[in-house]
């Protein structure tokens, strides 16, 4: 091999191998950006004791905090159960746009489809938990569910946000059970 060759191959492999890294880079970064739904962010925090304070001043999160590993596990797996009914909600709305229903109709289906999964994933619940869920809606809305389509209009005033609202997930809990909620296209 000449030395001119030699020269040329040292400078090409450093070379192949840095576009062969920012390949895999690119592609990992692409894969990332495009994952949707229910995503695992981090290992599950080992419950505290009942006792310790708890930073939140929703009810639902300090529950979580306190329950034991197993029962961490299987409310993570309920969340992402919720997080799916989400998802459906969406292809409704683009459904129901595409068809040409108003967005009273469309914000109206989607509130009656929240409360609907939530009925759904309180079904694998604890009486107690689901007790503790409906004590602070009847507290906030009067209604054991959640707020109505009506309420929501009322708080936000146009349909559109009544949408945007039936379809949002809590950060709180999710980030206590080391979910994040990314909506996927529709």
């Amino acid at each position: 091999m000449s030395s001119s060759s030699a020269r040329l191959r040292r400078a090409l492999v450093p070379f192949a191998a840095a576009v062969a890294l920012l390949t895999t880079a690119a592609s990992s970064s692409a894969a990332a950006a495009e994952q949707c739904g229910s995503i695992i962010t981090a290992p599950l925090a080992p419950p505290v004791a009942a006792d310790d304070p708890c930073p939140s001043t929703d009810p639902v999160v300090c529950r979580i905090r306190v329950l034991p590993m197993d029962q961490k596990v299987e409310a993570q797996r309920t969340r992402m159960s919720y997080h799916r009914l989400l998802e459906d909600m969406h292809r409704t709305a683009a459904d129901m746009r595409a068809a040409g229903a108003s967005e009273e109709e469309v914000a109206r289906e989607l509130v009656d489809m929240r409360n609907q999964a939530k009925e759904i994933t309180r079904a694998g619940m604890t009486p107690q938990e689901v007790r503790i869920l409906e004590e602070r809606n009847i507290a906030k809305y009067g209604n054991p569910l959640g707020p109505t389509a009506d309420q929501l209009y009322a708080k936000y005033g146009s349909w559109e946000k009544v949408s945007d609202a039936s379809m949002r997930t809590s950060y709180a809990v999710d980030r206590e059970l080391s979910l994040e909620y990314r909506p996927c296209p529709v």
